[in-house]
Protein backbone atom coordinates (compact mmCIF):
# COMPACT_ATOMS: atom_id res chain seq x y z
CA UNK A 1 0.00 0.00 0.00
CA UNK A 2 2.80 2.39 0.89
CA UNK A 3 5.74 0.44 -0.41
CA UNK A 4 6.38 -1.22 2.92
CA UNK A 5 3.91 -4.04 3.36
CA UNK A 6 5.74 -6.31 0.95
CA UNK A 7 8.78 -6.30 3.22
CA UNK A 8 6.82 -7.94 6.01
CA UNK A 9 4.04 -9.92 4.33
CA UNK A 10 5.53 -13.26 5.44
CA UNK A 11 5.47 -12.37 9.12
CA UNK A 12 2.65 -12.77 11.64
CA UNK A 13 0.98 -9.55 12.68
CA UNK A 14 1.71 -8.77 16.31
CA UNK A 15 2.71 -5.75 18.32
CA UNK A 16 5.56 -6.67 20.61
CA UNK A 17 7.31 -4.19 22.90
CA UNK A 18 11.02 -3.61 22.54
CA UNK A 19 11.74 -2.64 26.12
CA UNK A 20 14.02 -5.62 26.71
CA UNK A 21 16.20 -4.70 23.70
CA UNK A 22 16.56 -1.07 24.58
CA UNK A 23 20.03 0.42 24.75
CA UNK A 24 19.03 2.86 27.43
CA UNK A 25 21.98 3.04 29.91
CA UNK A 26 21.49 0.79 32.92
CA UNK A 27 20.54 2.70 36.07
CA UNK A 28 22.49 1.55 39.07
CA UNK A 29 21.17 3.68 41.89
CA UNK A 30 17.72 4.11 43.26
CA UNK A 31 16.15 7.44 42.90
CA UNK A 32 15.93 7.92 46.61
CA UNK A 33 18.85 10.30 46.23
CA UNK A 34 20.16 12.68 48.78
CA UNK A 35 20.97 15.41 46.25
CA UNK A 36 18.79 18.42 45.69
CA UNK A 37 18.75 18.69 41.90
CA UNK A 38 17.85 22.13 40.51
CA UNK A 39 14.52 22.17 38.76
CA UNK A 40 15.27 22.23 35.06
CA UNK A 41 11.80 23.26 34.00
CA UNK A 42 9.22 25.45 35.76
CA UNK A 43 5.72 24.19 36.45
CA UNK A 44 3.64 24.50 33.31
CA UNK A 45 -0.06 24.96 32.84
CA UNK A 46 -1.46 21.68 31.46
CA UNK A 47 -2.46 22.03 27.81
CA UNK A 48 -4.57 19.25 26.36
CA UNK A 49 -4.11 18.23 22.75
CA UNK A 50 -7.19 18.71 20.57
CA UNK A 51 -9.43 15.76 19.82
CA UNK A 52 -8.46 16.04 16.14
CA UNK A 53 -4.87 15.14 17.05
CA UNK A 54 -5.91 11.87 18.69
CA UNK A 55 -8.30 11.06 15.84
CA UNK A 56 -5.49 11.55 13.30
CA UNK A 57 -3.09 9.55 15.42
CA UNK A 58 -5.56 6.66 15.77
CA UNK A 59 -6.13 6.57 12.01
CA UNK A 60 -2.39 6.66 11.20
CA UNK A 61 -1.68 4.02 13.83
CA UNK A 62 -4.28 1.66 12.32
CA UNK A 63 -2.78 2.12 8.86
CA UNK A 64 0.69 1.49 10.27
CA UNK A 65 -0.37 -1.85 11.75
CA UNK A 66 -1.81 -2.86 8.38
CA UNK A 67 1.30 -1.79 6.53
CA UNK A 68 3.97 -3.36 8.71
CA UNK A 69 4.49 -6.32 10.97
CA UNK A 70 5.79 -4.74 14.14
CA UNK A 71 6.85 -8.13 15.52
CA UNK A 72 9.69 -8.08 13.03
CA UNK A 73 10.98 -4.95 14.73
CA UNK A 74 11.81 -6.93 17.87
CA UNK A 75 14.84 -8.45 16.15
CA UNK A 76 16.15 -5.05 15.09
CA UNK A 77 18.36 -2.68 17.00
CA UNK A 78 16.22 -0.06 18.79
CA UNK A 79 17.49 2.81 16.68
CA UNK A 80 16.97 0.84 13.47
CA UNK A 81 13.43 -0.13 14.50
CA UNK A 82 12.56 3.47 15.35
CA UNK A 83 13.88 4.70 12.01
CA UNK A 84 11.82 2.03 10.23
CA UNK A 85 8.62 3.12 11.97
CA UNK A 86 9.37 6.79 11.35
CA UNK A 87 9.89 6.13 7.67
CA UNK A 88 6.63 4.23 7.26
CA UNK A 89 4.58 6.75 9.25
CA UNK A 90 6.07 9.49 7.07
CA UNK A 91 4.95 7.61 3.97
CA UNK A 92 1.45 7.23 5.42
CA UNK A 93 1.16 10.94 6.18
CA UNK A 94 2.41 11.81 2.70
CA UNK A 95 -0.11 9.47 1.08
CA UNK A 96 -2.92 10.97 3.18
CA UNK A 97 -1.78 14.48 2.22
CA UNK A 98 -2.29 15.56 5.81
CA UNK A 99 -2.44 19.32 6.16
CA UNK A 100 -0.19 19.60 9.20
CA UNK A 101 3.01 21.51 9.83
CA UNK A 102 6.44 19.89 9.94
CA UNK A 103 6.55 20.36 13.71
CA UNK A 104 3.15 18.74 14.18
CA UNK A 105 4.12 15.87 11.89
CA UNK A 106 7.36 15.29 13.80
CA UNK A 107 5.43 15.29 17.08
CA UNK A 108 2.91 12.78 15.71
CA UNK A 109 5.64 10.49 14.35
CA UNK A 110 7.52 10.52 17.66
CA UNK A 111 4.30 9.88 19.57
CA UNK A 112 3.46 6.83 17.45
CA UNK A 113 7.02 5.49 17.73
CA UNK A 114 6.77 5.70 21.50
CA UNK A 115 3.44 3.87 21.46
CA UNK A 116 4.74 1.06 19.26
CA UNK A 117 8.23 0.64 20.66
CA UNK A 118 8.09 1.95 24.22
CA UNK A 119 5.90 3.39 26.94
CA UNK A 120 3.91 5.92 24.97
CA UNK A 121 3.68 9.43 26.50
CA UNK A 122 6.00 8.40 29.36
CA UNK A 123 9.01 8.06 27.04
CA UNK A 124 10.16 11.72 27.30
CA UNK A 125 10.01 11.50 31.10
CA UNK A 126 11.88 8.19 31.25
CA UNK A 127 14.63 9.67 29.09
CA UNK A 128 15.39 12.32 31.72
CA UNK A 129 17.80 11.49 34.53
CA UNK A 130 16.78 14.31 36.88
CA UNK A 131 13.30 12.93 37.63
CA UNK A 132 12.97 11.04 40.91
CA UNK A 133 9.32 9.97 40.63
CA UNK A 134 6.67 9.81 37.92
CA UNK A 135 3.09 9.79 39.22
CA UNK A 136 0.24 9.17 36.76
CA UNK A 137 -3.20 9.85 38.24
CA UNK A 138 -5.46 8.78 35.40
CA UNK A 139 -4.91 9.72 31.77
CA UNK A 140 -4.95 13.51 32.26
CA UNK A 141 -2.87 14.17 35.38
CA UNK A 142 0.85 13.33 35.32
CA UNK A 143 3.19 14.67 38.00
CA UNK A 144 6.94 14.39 38.41
CA UNK A 145 9.30 15.05 41.31
CA UNK A 146 12.45 17.00 40.47
CA UNK A 147 14.82 18.21 43.15
CA UNK A 148 12.33 17.35 45.87
CA UNK A 149 9.60 19.52 44.26
CA UNK A 150 6.34 18.28 42.74
CA UNK A 151 5.56 19.49 39.21
CA UNK A 152 2.52 18.82 37.03
CA UNK A 153 3.45 18.14 33.41
CA UNK A 154 1.49 18.83 30.24
CA UNK A 155 1.86 15.21 29.10
CA UNK A 156 -1.38 13.31 28.60
CA UNK A 157 -2.55 9.83 27.62
CA UNK A 158 -5.22 9.59 24.94
CA UNK A 159 -7.60 7.89 27.38
CA UNK A 160 -7.56 5.48 30.30
CA UNK A 161 -7.51 2.51 27.93
CA UNK A 162 -4.16 3.60 26.51
CA UNK A 163 -2.84 4.15 30.05
CA UNK A 164 -3.97 0.67 31.14
CA UNK A 165 -2.34 -0.85 28.04
CA UNK A 166 0.98 0.77 28.96
CA UNK A 167 0.61 -0.47 32.56
CA UNK A 168 -0.06 -4.00 31.31
CA UNK A 169 2.95 -3.81 29.00
CA UNK A 170 5.19 -2.82 31.92
CA UNK A 171 4.04 -5.51 34.37
CA UNK A 172 3.93 -8.28 31.76
CA UNK A 173 7.70 -7.91 31.31
CA UNK A 174 8.22 -9.41 34.77
CA UNK A 175 5.50 -12.05 34.46
CA UNK A 176 2.80 -10.15 36.33
CA UNK A 177 -0.62 -8.85 35.40
CA UNK A 178 -2.98 -6.03 36.24
CA UNK A 179 -6.69 -6.09 35.46
CA UNK A 180 -10.04 -5.92 37.24
CA UNK A 181 -9.49 -9.29 38.91
CA UNK A 182 -5.97 -8.31 40.04
CA UNK A 183 -6.00 -4.51 40.24
CA UNK A 184 -2.85 -3.99 42.36
CA UNK A 185 0.60 -4.88 41.06
CA UNK A 186 4.24 -4.16 41.90
CA UNK A 187 6.74 -4.50 39.07
CA UNK A 188 9.92 -2.95 37.73
CA UNK A 189 11.27 -1.49 34.52
CA UNK A 190 14.22 -3.10 32.72
CA UNK A 191 16.53 -0.51 34.33
CA UNK A 192 15.35 -1.57 37.81
CA UNK A 193 13.05 1.39 38.48
CA UNK A 194 10.26 0.48 40.89
CA UNK A 195 6.69 0.44 39.53
CA UNK A 196 3.33 0.30 41.28
CA UNK A 197 0.02 0.06 39.41
CA UNK A 198 -3.49 0.22 40.83
CA UNK A 199 -6.35 -0.07 38.36
CA UNK A 200 -10.13 -0.05 38.26
CA UNK A 201 -12.28 -0.71 40.21
CA UNK A 202 -9.99 0.31 43.09
CA UNK A 203 -8.71 3.44 41.36
CA UNK A 204 -11.86 5.41 40.62
CA UNK A 205 -10.56 8.03 38.18
CA UNK A 206 -8.55 5.68 35.99
CA UNK A 207 -5.38 3.60 36.43
CA UNK A 208 -2.76 5.05 38.78
CA UNK A 209 0.88 4.42 37.86
CA UNK A 210 3.79 5.34 40.13
CA UNK A 211 7.41 4.93 39.02
CA UNK A 212 10.32 5.40 41.41
CA UNK A 213 13.23 6.13 39.08
CA UNK A 214 16.82 4.93 39.27
CA UNK A 215 19.66 7.23 38.41
CA UNK A 216 22.03 6.15 35.67
CA UNK A 217 25.06 6.58 37.92
CA UNK A 218 25.14 4.54 41.13
CA UNK A 219 25.55 6.77 44.16
CA UNK A 220 28.35 6.16 46.64
CA UNK A 221 28.84 7.18 50.25
CA UNK A 222 31.43 9.70 49.13
CA UNK A 223 28.83 11.32 46.89
CA UNK A 224 26.37 11.40 49.78
CA UNK A 225 29.01 13.33 51.69
CA UNK A 226 29.18 15.83 48.83
CA UNK A 227 25.41 16.23 48.95
CA UNK A 228 25.54 16.93 52.69
CA UNK A 229 23.65 13.78 53.66
CA UNK A 230 26.42 12.79 56.10
CA UNK A 231 29.84 14.07 57.15
CA UNK A 232 33.06 12.43 55.93
CA UNK A 233 33.62 11.03 59.42
CA UNK A 234 30.10 9.61 59.56
CA UNK A 235 30.56 8.05 56.11
CA UNK A 236 33.81 6.45 57.26
CA UNK A 237 32.01 4.85 60.20
CA UNK A 238 29.30 3.52 57.86
CA UNK A 239 31.98 2.03 55.61
CA UNK A 240 33.48 0.24 58.61
CA UNK A 241 30.03 -0.97 59.72
CA UNK A 242 29.50 -2.52 56.28
CA UNK A 243 32.98 -4.02 56.23
CA UNK A 244 32.98 -5.66 59.71
CA UNK A 245 29.69 -7.54 59.21
CA UNK A 246 27.46 -5.61 61.57
CA UNK A 247 23.78 -6.51 61.32
CA UNK A 248 22.14 -3.33 60.06
CA UNK A 249 18.58 -2.06 59.80
CA UNK A 250 18.07 1.06 57.68
CA UNK A 251 15.00 2.94 58.82
CA UNK A 252 13.19 5.87 57.27
CA UNK A 253 10.04 7.22 55.70
CA UNK A 254 8.90 6.89 52.10
CA UNK A 255 11.38 8.49 49.72
CA UNK A 256 13.96 9.10 52.44
CA UNK A 257 16.79 7.26 50.66
CA UNK A 258 16.72 3.87 52.39
CA UNK A 259 17.42 1.79 49.30
CA UNK A 260 20.12 4.20 48.13
CA UNK A 261 21.84 3.88 51.49
CA UNK A 262 21.49 0.09 51.46
CA UNK A 263 23.17 -0.01 48.04
CA UNK A 264 25.96 2.22 49.37
CA UNK A 265 26.60 -0.01 52.40
CA UNK A 266 26.73 -3.19 50.33
CA UNK A 267 29.61 -1.71 48.35
CA UNK A 268 31.88 -2.53 51.32
CA UNK A 269 30.97 -6.20 51.51
CA UNK A 270 33.94 -8.43 50.74
CA UNK A 271 33.87 -9.74 47.17
CA UNK A 272 34.38 -13.32 48.36
CA UNK A 273 31.13 -13.40 50.35
CA UNK A 274 27.95 -15.13 49.13
CA UNK A 275 25.07 -12.65 49.30
CA UNK A 276 21.39 -13.49 48.84
CA UNK A 277 18.89 -10.67 48.32
CA UNK A 278 15.11 -10.96 48.83
CA UNK A 279 12.84 -8.30 47.37
CA UNK A 280 9.26 -7.73 46.27
CA UNK A 281 10.54 -6.06 43.10
CA UNK A 282 14.24 -6.58 42.44
CA UNK A 283 15.94 -3.19 42.54
CA UNK A 284 19.15 -3.60 44.54
CA UNK A 285 22.26 -3.19 42.41
CA UNK A 286 25.03 -5.13 44.16
CA UNK A 287 28.44 -5.18 42.51
CA UNK A 288 29.87 -8.32 44.13
CA UNK A 289 30.38 -11.37 41.89
CA UNK A 290 28.62 -13.90 44.16
CA UNK A 291 25.06 -12.56 44.46
CA UNK A 292 21.80 -14.52 44.25
CA UNK A 293 18.75 -12.32 43.65
CA UNK A 294 15.33 -13.60 44.72
CA UNK A 295 11.96 -11.98 44.09
CA UNK A 296 8.51 -12.68 45.49
CA UNK A 297 5.71 -13.89 43.22
CA UNK A 298 2.03 -12.91 43.39
CA UNK A 299 -0.74 -15.51 43.02
CA UNK A 300 -1.83 -16.47 39.52
CA UNK A 301 -5.29 -15.92 38.07
CA UNK A 302 -6.61 -18.91 40.05
CA UNK A 303 -5.28 -17.39 43.25
CA UNK A 304 -2.52 -19.96 43.79
CA UNK A 305 1.25 -20.05 43.39
CA UNK A 306 2.10 -17.07 45.58
CA UNK A 307 5.63 -16.96 47.00
CA UNK A 308 5.86 -14.57 49.96
CA UNK A 309 8.82 -12.70 51.36
CA UNK A 310 8.80 -14.93 54.41
CA UNK A 311 9.15 -18.03 52.24
CA UNK A 312 12.09 -16.46 50.42
CA UNK A 313 13.88 -15.51 53.65
CA UNK A 314 13.29 -18.97 55.14
CA UNK A 315 14.61 -20.61 51.98
CA UNK A 316 17.72 -18.41 52.10
CA UNK A 317 18.87 -20.30 55.18
CA UNK A 318 19.14 -23.46 53.05
CA UNK A 319 21.28 -21.76 50.41
CA UNK A 320 24.46 -21.30 52.46
CA UNK A 321 24.29 -17.50 52.59
CA UNK A 322 26.97 -15.44 54.27
CA UNK A 323 24.81 -12.34 54.19
CA UNK A 324 21.05 -12.00 53.69
CA UNK A 325 19.74 -8.66 52.46
CA UNK A 326 16.01 -7.95 52.53
CA UNK A 327 15.00 -5.02 50.34
CA UNK A 328 12.13 -4.06 52.62
CA UNK A 329 10.91 -5.72 55.80
CA UNK A 330 7.17 -5.23 56.05
CA UNK A 331 5.67 -8.37 57.60
CA UNK A 332 6.35 -11.63 59.44
CA UNK A 333 9.60 -12.11 57.51
CA UNK A 334 11.05 -9.83 60.21
CA UNK A 335 11.11 -12.88 62.50
CA UNK A 336 13.07 -14.97 60.00
CA UNK A 337 15.53 -12.14 59.33
CA UNK A 338 16.23 -11.80 63.06
CA UNK A 339 16.69 -15.57 63.25
CA UNK A 340 19.19 -15.41 60.40
CA UNK A 341 21.10 -12.54 62.02
CA UNK A 342 21.27 -14.58 65.24
CA UNK A 343 22.42 -17.84 63.69
CA UNK A 344 25.71 -17.09 61.99
CA UNK A 345 24.69 -14.80 59.14
CA UNK A 346 26.43 -11.70 60.45
CA UNK A 347 26.37 -8.67 58.19
CA UNK A 348 22.75 -9.14 57.14
CA UNK A 349 20.81 -6.00 56.30
CA UNK A 350 17.29 -4.78 55.64
CA UNK A 351 15.18 -1.65 55.41
CA UNK A 352 11.87 -0.76 57.00
CA UNK A 353 9.56 2.22 57.39
CA UNK A 354 9.93 4.01 60.72
CA UNK A 355 10.57 7.56 61.88
CA UNK A 356 13.29 6.90 64.47
CA UNK A 357 15.64 4.10 65.57
CA UNK A 358 13.51 3.34 68.64
CA UNK A 359 10.37 3.27 66.52
CA UNK A 360 12.12 0.86 64.15
CA UNK A 361 12.46 -1.67 66.97
CA UNK A 362 8.80 -1.17 67.83
CA UNK A 363 7.86 -1.76 64.19
CA UNK A 364 9.78 -5.03 64.13
CA UNK A 365 7.97 -6.17 67.26
CA UNK A 366 4.61 -5.22 65.72
CA UNK A 367 5.33 -7.03 62.46
CA UNK A 368 6.29 -10.22 64.26
CA UNK A 369 3.24 -10.04 66.54
CA UNK A 370 0.87 -9.41 63.63
CA UNK A 371 2.44 -12.35 61.80
CA UNK A 372 0.76 -14.69 64.25
CA UNK A 373 3.77 -15.65 66.37
CA UNK A 374 2.63 -16.56 69.89
CA UNK A 375 5.66 -15.03 71.60
CA UNK A 376 5.73 -12.66 74.58
CA UNK A 377 6.74 -9.10 73.76
CA UNK A 378 9.81 -9.40 75.99
CA UNK A 379 11.03 -12.44 74.04
CA UNK A 380 10.66 -10.58 70.73
CA UNK A 381 12.53 -7.57 72.09
CA UNK A 382 15.33 -9.78 73.40
CA UNK A 383 15.61 -11.39 69.99
CA UNK A 384 15.68 -8.00 68.27
CA UNK A 385 18.32 -6.37 70.47
CA UNK A 386 20.55 -9.46 70.35
CA UNK A 387 20.31 -9.62 66.55
CA UNK A 388 20.58 -6.01 65.40
CA UNK A 389 23.86 -4.16 65.89
CA UNK A 390 23.19 -0.81 64.21
CA UNK A 391 20.17 1.18 63.06
CA UNK A 392 20.79 3.88 60.44
CA UNK A 393 18.00 6.44 60.20
CA UNK A 394 17.34 8.32 56.96
CA UNK A 395 14.93 11.22 56.54
CA UNK A 396 13.51 13.35 53.77
CA UNK A 397 13.28 16.92 55.03
CA UNK A 398 10.55 19.33 54.08
CA UNK A 399 12.79 21.14 51.55
CA UNK A 400 13.18 17.87 49.62
CA UNK A 401 16.72 17.12 50.79
CA UNK A 402 17.70 13.79 52.33
CA UNK A 403 19.81 13.39 55.44
CA UNK A 404 21.15 10.49 57.49
CA UNK A 405 19.87 11.64 60.88
CA UNK A 406 21.10 8.86 63.20
CA UNK A 407 23.72 6.16 63.35
CA UNK A 408 22.56 4.29 66.44
CA UNK A 409 23.81 1.18 68.22
CA UNK A 410 21.47 -1.34 69.81
CA UNK A 411 23.07 -2.34 73.12
CA UNK A 412 20.52 -4.54 74.88
CA UNK A 413 17.59 -4.32 77.28
CA UNK A 414 17.17 -2.53 80.57
CA UNK A 415 14.19 -4.31 82.05
CA UNK A 416 11.94 -4.45 78.98
CA UNK A 417 13.19 -1.18 77.40
CA UNK A 418 15.76 -1.37 74.57
CA UNK A 419 18.99 0.51 75.24
CA UNK A 420 20.11 2.59 72.25
CA UNK A 421 23.29 4.63 71.87
CA UNK A 422 23.62 7.32 69.19
CA UNK A 423 27.00 7.60 67.53
CA UNK A 424 26.02 10.33 65.06
CA UNK A 425 22.96 12.59 64.95
CA UNK A 426 21.72 15.38 62.70
CA UNK A 427 20.49 18.57 64.39
CA UNK A 428 18.11 20.99 62.68
CA UNK A 429 19.13 24.63 63.13
CA UNK A 430 16.61 26.51 60.99
CA UNK A 431 16.22 27.46 57.36
CA UNK A 432 17.62 30.08 54.99
CA UNK A 433 15.76 32.71 52.99
CA UNK A 434 15.06 30.24 50.18
CA UNK A 435 13.44 27.75 52.56
CA UNK A 436 16.37 25.31 52.55
CA UNK A 437 16.93 23.47 55.82
CA UNK A 438 20.07 24.37 57.77
CA UNK A 439 21.49 21.77 60.12
CA UNK A 440 24.64 19.95 61.15
CA UNK A 441 25.82 16.45 61.85
CA UNK A 442 27.59 15.96 65.13
CA UNK A 443 29.29 13.14 66.94
CA UNK A 444 27.86 12.22 70.34
CA UNK A 445 31.38 11.57 71.63
CA UNK A 446 31.12 7.79 71.98
CA UNK A 447 34.69 6.67 72.59
CA UNK A 448 34.31 2.98 71.86
CA UNK A 449 31.14 1.71 70.23
CA UNK A 450 29.87 -1.76 71.07
CA UNK A 451 31.12 -3.14 67.74
CA UNK A 452 34.70 -2.18 68.60
CA UNK A 453 35.77 -5.79 69.17
CA UNK A 454 34.21 -6.76 65.87
CA UNK A 455 36.23 -3.99 64.19
CA UNK A 456 39.37 -5.31 65.89
CA UNK A 457 38.64 -8.82 64.61
CA UNK A 458 38.57 -7.45 61.06
CA UNK A 459 41.64 -5.26 61.59
CA UNK A 460 39.66 -2.02 61.39
CA UNK A 461 40.02 -0.72 64.95
CA UNK A 462 42.64 1.92 64.08
CA UNK A 463 40.54 3.20 61.22
CA UNK A 464 37.47 3.29 63.47
CA UNK A 465 39.37 5.12 66.23
CA UNK A 466 40.62 7.70 63.70
CA UNK A 467 37.10 8.29 62.37
CA UNK A 468 35.68 8.74 65.88
CA UNK A 469 38.50 11.10 66.88
CA UNK A 470 38.04 13.16 63.70
CA UNK A 471 34.30 13.31 64.33
CA UNK A 472 34.80 14.72 67.82
CA UNK A 473 37.15 17.39 66.48
CA UNK A 474 34.70 18.28 63.72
Amino acid sequence: MFGTKSRFNNLNKAVLPLEQQRNRPKSTAVVETTSVVPIVEPPRVPAERPKAYYDRKKEVFSMLIEAINVAHLSVMEPSEARNEVRSIVGDILTARKSAISTTEQEELVEDICNDVLGYGPLEPLLARDDIADIMVNGNKRIFIEVGGKMIETDIRFRDNTQLLNICQRIVSQVGRRVDESSPICDARLPDGSRVNVIASPLSIDGPTLTIRRFKKDKLTLDQLVGFGAITPEGAEILKIIGRVRCNVIISGGTGSGKTTLLNCLTAFVDKSERIITCEDSAELQLQQPHVVRLETRPPNIEGVGEITMRELVKNCLRMRPERIIVGEVRGPEAFDLLQAMNTGHDGSMGTLHANSPREALGRIESMITMGGFALPSLTIRQMAVSSIDVIVQAARLRDGSRRITHITEVLGLEGDVPILQDIFVYELQGEDAQGNIIGRHRSTGVGRPAFWERARYFGEEERLAAALDAAEVA
